[in-house]
């Protein structure tokens, strides 16, 4: 059954512990060694902008991105609460994100974990292309499979207000 979320900036910090718990007690950051301390940190990074998707009062999932660095547009968690799976919230927050992203970049990225099937379907569902491999990246013994979505190059591209 399609949930229909509201998704606005993080603005509370209960909504980031929300986001840490949601985030700890999933896949594919138990296999990634991620606490619940690590994934507030993570999630309370002043250089990142998050996102959350909420029903009522309840956070049922948010987005990380990472708007700098060598690849701006750079999708760096999406997390979905177990009981909103299924719901299209996940493409609702990646679409969310990629037009937050378009007005300042061509290009979307983001990694998913080679052990993270899942992900890897929504994704290339949602136009996303696979573009290489990072050999054992974060952990040992799985890799992180880099991919994009563009509209152009940096060179025809034209950022908007």
């Amino acid at each position: 059954m399609p949930i229909d979320a509201l998704i606005e900036p993080v603005r509370f910090a209960a909504d980031r512990e929300a986001c840490a718990r949601l985030m700890s007690s999933s896949e594919p950051w138990i296999t990634l060694g991620r606490d619940y301390d690590r994934c507030l940190i993570i999630v309370s990074d002043p250089g990142r902008e998050l996102f959350v998707a909420r029903t009522g009062t309840d956070v049922i999932g948010f987005i990380l991105l990472n708007m700098h660095g060598p690849f701006p547009g750079y999708i760096q968690t999406v997390c979905v609460a177990e009981s909103a799976r299924g719901g299209g919230v996940g493409s609702q927050l990646v679409a969310h994100a990629e037009a937050r992203i378009g007005r300042v970049s061509p290009n979307v990225f983001l990694c998913v974990s080679s052990f993270n099937p899942g992900a890897k379907r929504l994704y290339e569902r949602l136009g996303y292309e696979f573009v290489g491999t990072l050999t054992n990246y974060l952990i040992e013994g799985h890799d992180e499979l880099l991919y994009r979505k563009t509209v152009g190059s940096w060179s025809t591209f034209k950022a908007s207000p």
